[in-house]
């Protein structure tokens, strides 16, 4: 199994941008059928070194992950994210 952590700094860092940007990210929750989970949760202690949301994902293989990647619900979900966040980072790895 694949392990799928993104960290998203968002430009607007309101709790009403975060909770919104949260909501669009779970809204891919049973749309993609790779997806073995999907978790998506905001920073409490909104500190400065602080990210806003962590989203985390599993799927079963490489080919599940690039699937998820190019499949089009996520792809919507990205070119939101791309128009509201700063920065992202990520990371991939195996269970």
């Amino acid at each position: 199994m694949i392990k799928h952590i993104v960290f998203f700094k968002l430009k607007n860092r309101s709790a009403e941008s975060v909770a919104e940007a949260a909501e669009v990210l779970r809204s891919m929750d049973g749309k993609i059928e790779q997806l073995r989970s999907l978790e998506v949760g905001t920073d409490i202690l909104r500190s400065e070194r602080s990210y806003d949301i962590a989203l985390t994902a599993t799927v079963d293989t490489l080919d599940d992950l690039q699937s998820y990647q190019t499949h089009p619900v996520h792809q919507k979900i990205i070119e939101y994210i791309n128009g509201v966040k700063e920065i992202s980072l990520a990371v991939d790895y195996e269970i």
